[in-house]
C-alpha cells in the first residue's frame, strides 16, 4: 500500500531512497516477499504519482517479478468537499482487488518487516484458509521523533485474534507508553503488547465482506472529509461478528520492524539497511537479486 499522503513525514516517503542503488523500503519488502515465494506485486498508488512509481520500478525492481499498479481514488462519487486524502487502508485493499488471484499478503510501502515475517505469511497461506496477521511488539515499533498510531491486538488462548484496538499518538511516558483510542479514551500500555503494522495474509474470502463494510462506512461517514476506512477496524469487526478467523503470527527476533513515520527517521532507516546489506542479508543491487530469485 503506497497511496498515503505522508502528512507527518512531509513528502512521498514511499519512494525515499534508503539503499545503495536508490532502493526504497518498498523494494526490500518486495524482495523479501519474492524470496518467501510470492511472485506478483500489486502496488496501490494515487494516480498523480503513477509515472514516478513506474520509473522507480523499472530502475530499481526491474522485470524479474510481475508488477501491476492499482489506483486508490481520492474519493468515490459523489465528491466530498474538503477531502484531500484517500479513504484509508481498508479501501486500499479494495482498490487492489481486481489484481488479486488467490491468497495474498498486504504490506505498507514505508515499513521494513524482515524476511522471516514474509516466510511466516507465505507458509501460513499455503496451508490454511484462515487469515493471518504478523504481530510486532509495541516497544519495537515506536519513534523517538513523535507519536505513532498502532492497532493493539488481543490474542486468545489458541493464537487467534480476538480484538484490535486503534490507538493514536502513542509515545513513551517514563517506563510505559500512553495513547488515545478513536473514542478519545487515554490508555496506558507497557510496551509488550502485540500490534499490527499492516502485514497481513488473506484469502480472497475477506473481500466481499470488506466491500459491504465500506458501503456501510460511506453511508454513515462518507460526508466527513477526515474519515478513514481502516483495515484494522474492518478486520476487527469481521472477527467480532464471527465472519473471519485471523491467526496471529508473532514476529521473531529475526524480523525486526523499522519504518519512516517522520523525516527524522530517515538516517536510522538508512543505517539499518546499510548494516543488513553489509551483512549480506540483501544484495547490494536488489534489481539483480530479484531477477536471480525469479529465474
Amino acid at each position: 500500500m503506497a497511496a498515503g499522503l505522508g502528512t507527518r513525514y512531509g513528502g512521498l516517503k514511499q519512494l525515499t531512497p534508503v539503499g545503495p542503488h536508490g532502493e526504497a523500503l518498498l523494494d526490500y519488502g518486495v524482495y523479501d516477499a519474492v524470496r518467501a515465494g510470492f511472485r506478483r506485486a500489486v502496488i496501490v498508488i494515487r494516480r498523480d504519482v503513477e509515472e514516478l512509481f513506474r520509473r522507480h520500478v523499472a530502475d530499481v525492481l526491474g522485470t524479474g517479478i510481475e508488477v501491476v499498479f492499482a489506483h486508490q481514488a481520492l474519493e468515490p462519487p459523489p465528491a466530498v468537499p474538503g477531502r484531500t486524502k484517500p479513504w484509508g487502508t481498508g479501501h486500499a485493499v479494495l482498490a487492489a482487488a481486481w489484481g488479486i488471484r488467490g491468497p495474498f499478503a498486504i504490506m505498507n510501502a514505508d515499513d521494513y518487516y524482515g524476511a522471516d515475517a514474509f516466510r511466516l505469511l507465505f507458509d501460513h497461506l499455503a496451508g490454511s484458509a484462515d487469515h493471518a496477521l504478523v504481530g510486532y511488539t509495541l516497544r519495537e515499533t515506536t519513534s523517538e521523533h513523535g507519536g505513532v498510531s498502532r492497532a493493539v491486538a488481543a490474542v486468545d488462548e489458541h493464537g487467534y485474534l480476538s480484538r484490535l484496538t486503534e490507538v493514536a499518538d502513542i509515545a513513551g511516558r517514563g517506563a510505559a507508553y500512553a495513547g488515545r483510542t478513536t473514542a478519545g479514551e487515554i490508555v496506558t500500555l507497557d510496551g509488550s503488547e502485540l500490534v499490527s503494522m499492516n502485514l497481513w495474509g488473506f484469502s480472497p474470502a475477506v473481500l466481499p465482506t470488506l466491500e459491504q463494510q465500506f458501503a456501510r462506512f460511506l453511508a454513515a461517514r462518507g460526508s466527513d472529509p477526515q474519515a478513514e476506512f481502516l483495515l484494522s477496524e474492518a478486520v476487527g469487526a469481521q472477527v467480532r461478528a464471527g465472519d473471519a478467523r485471523v491467526r496471529v503470527l508473532p514476529a521473531g527476533e529475526d524480523s525486526p520492524w523499522f519504518g519512516m513515520t517522520y523525516s527524522a527517521d530517515d538516517a536510522h532507516v538508512r543505517d539499518r539497511i546499510a548494516r543488513l546489506v553489509n551483512a549480506a542479508q540483501y544484495p547490494a543491487n536488489l534489481k539483480d537479486g530479484i531477477e536471480h530469485l525469479c529465474t
